[in-house]
């Protein structure tokens, strides 16, 4: 069977994408933009400020315009791993850059991927970042069905020495039923589909409601595509080594708890931007008939994961091997299930046990992506062996976020914040990812990648540390201050952006209370949390109090 690539050259892109063209507009650079940007203050842990200093200033030097000839239609953030640019590393770089917007690429980055579909839906997870062009392994060049490239012979980052393999080579999952016509790209190229989780959190911060109407029609394809290509006949999703490069789990693969619960995530994510859609007065077509297939396919899928994954004795949720039964291997996956909604309220509390269990992954570094207990499980990290990822923990802790468990993700953000912080301290950049037992780099080989490391001394500083979060499809803000940072000073940050206002906040012990001064020309509600007390206040304009708790 003869590879054959040539349909890439008239293969129809970005129908559903309205934007065609770059618009030729540069980015800002570090040194215009620095004025602008966001400025915590945080007197209790100066090392926390130095290092998110640090995160913005190499993000920079990872912005891009796209190259001529392209096709590429925004300027972007990229990954920071090599010369490609990567669909899930993207989303996760876009929920910082939402604190920088307008003065960083960051949602947008998200376009010259939508601008990049095929016509079935699908997008691809990688592409070369100077041409444009797709990433050649990853391109189903036999026209036949779904199969994986590399999952059959996957070596440490060994892609490089992999070469022209056959056709019976290759890695097949077994769909339980037969797609006609075959995809376009390859298993490899098709994971993760959390575009809607990273437009939807863009949303959240910026309340832009014009890109919910850019981006709804191509994430519905994309959508459509997975149900298409990766849907097993059980009604869950395969998957293959692309989840985690290395992870033990892949020798049982199978069907993924993690892409499983995805797609239940992205058609949740579907109606609720069809919902603000609608109340923006911007209905989709055909919502209703859209809405009640989301519905109806979230609770098909939820139902199968229940059934396959979900294990009452030990109280997890597992990948699934061809043969039906559990994969015996608790990674981090698992947790998908909490920012999805498919884990129910007794099944959520059991998971919490879990994340707090000193034995699995409540280790010096939260969370480990394999339980300790693991065979396999390496303390320095192993790459998907036990690291600790920034994709991981944001998807914990928006997870618990999710599930009103508040206390347990702010604990688990600021031990990686705290972590990623000292480890600066220790080799002066910020790694791609961390050991779980370890406060060091360990065996990570990859220094600056801010890429997605960049959320914990960005992201995780402002909403817990600083504790400035917004909260919502209703856009509310909320200040949470934590008694022992006041204690110590100051706690605040200047240039604060969200939803298309700007204020300074500062905070600071004083006698009778916490002294509140906001400095704003724009007016809006604000919930002032600390300890158990909560206070809410309208802001009009420059606004000083005493909060008296």
């Amino acid at each position: 069977m003869k590879k054959d690539t040539s349909f890439l050259d008239t293969a129809p892109r970005g129908l559903w994408f309205a934007k065609k063209e770059y618009d030729g507009k540069r980015p800002a650079s570090y040194e215009e933009a620095l004025p602008h940007l966001p400025a915590p203050v945080l007197a209790a842990h100066p090392l926390w400020e130095s290092c998110y200093q640090y995160a913005v200033k190499v993000l920079y030097r990872n912005t891009h315009t796209p190259a001529q000839g392209s096709g590429y239609v925004s300027n972007f953030v990229d990954a920071a791993f090599n010369k490609d640019i990567f669909l899930w590393d993207t989303c996760f770089m876009t929920m910082f850059c939402n604190l920088f917007h307008p003065y960083i690429p960051g949602i947008c980055s998200l376009d010259n991927f939508y601008c990049k579909q095929f016509d079935d839906g699908e997008i691809p997870r990688e592409m070369v970042r100077d041409t444009g062009k797709d990433f050649l392994p990853w391109v189903n060049a036999y026209h036949a069905p779904l199969y994986s490239f590399f999952h059959n012979h996957y070596g440490f980052r060994g892609l490089a020495s992999v070469g022209d393999l056959p056709y019976e080579a290759l890695y097949k999952p077994n769909l339980g039923r037969t797609v006609e016509p075959p995809p376009y790209l390859t298993l490899d190229n098709l994971n993760h589909p959390i575009l809607g989780m990273a437009e939807w959190e863009s949303y959240l911060q910026t309340g832009d409601v014009d890109r919910l109407a850019l981006v709804f029609e191509p994430l519905w394809h994309y959508y459509q595509a997975f149900r298409k290509h990766l849907r097993h006949a059980s009604g869950l999703y395969v998957t293959d080594w692309a989840s985690m490069d290395n992870s033990t789990r892949n020798q049982y693969l199978g069907m993924g708890v993690d892409i499983s619960c995805e797609m239940v995530m992205l058609a949740h994510n579907l109606q609720d931007i069809m919902a603000e859609l609608e109340k923006a007065g911007r209905p989709v077509a055909d919502a209703e008939t859209r809405r009640a297939a989301l519905e109806r396919e979230a609770a098909e899928t939820t139902e199968a994961i229940q059934r396959w994954m979900w294990d009452e004795e030990t109280g997890f949720f597992y990948d699934v091997r061809d043969d039906m039964t559990r994969a015996p291997v608790k990674t981090a996956a698992a947790f998908w299930a909490l920012i999805s909604g498919v884990a129910t309220p007794a099944q959520q509390q059991r998971l919490y046990g879990w994340l707090n269990d000193p034995a699995t992954f409540c280790r010096v570094h939260r969370v480990p992506v394999l339980a300790a207990d693991e065979p396999g499980y390496d303390p320095r990290g192993g790459y998907w062996r036990g690291s600790v990822w920034a994709p991981i923990n944001t998807m914990v802790v928006l997870g618990l976020e999710r599930c009103g468990n508040h206390a347990l993700a702010r604990e688990i953000a600021r031990n990686d914040l705290s972590v990623l912080a000292q480890v600066f301290e220790q080799t002066g950049t910020i790694w791609e990812n961390y050991p779980p037992d370890l406060i060091s780099s360990a065996d990570s080989d990859h220094p600056d990648m801010v890429g997605w490391s960049g959320i914990a001394p960005i992201l995780f500083l402002m909403e817990y540390a600083v504790g400035l979060r917004v909260e919502g499809p209703d856009h509310r803000l909320c200040w949470e201050l934590e008694p022992e940072y006041l204690a110590a000073g100051p706690v605040g940050c200047d240039r604060y952006w969200f939803c298309g206002q700007t204020a300074d906040f500062r905070a600071q012990r004083c006698d009778g209370g916490i002294q509140i001064t906001i400095r704003t020309e724009g007016q809006f509600p604000l919930l002032l949390r600390c300890g158990k007390a909560e206070k809410q206040i309208q802001v009009n304009g420059d606004t000083e109090l005493v909060w008296e708790i």
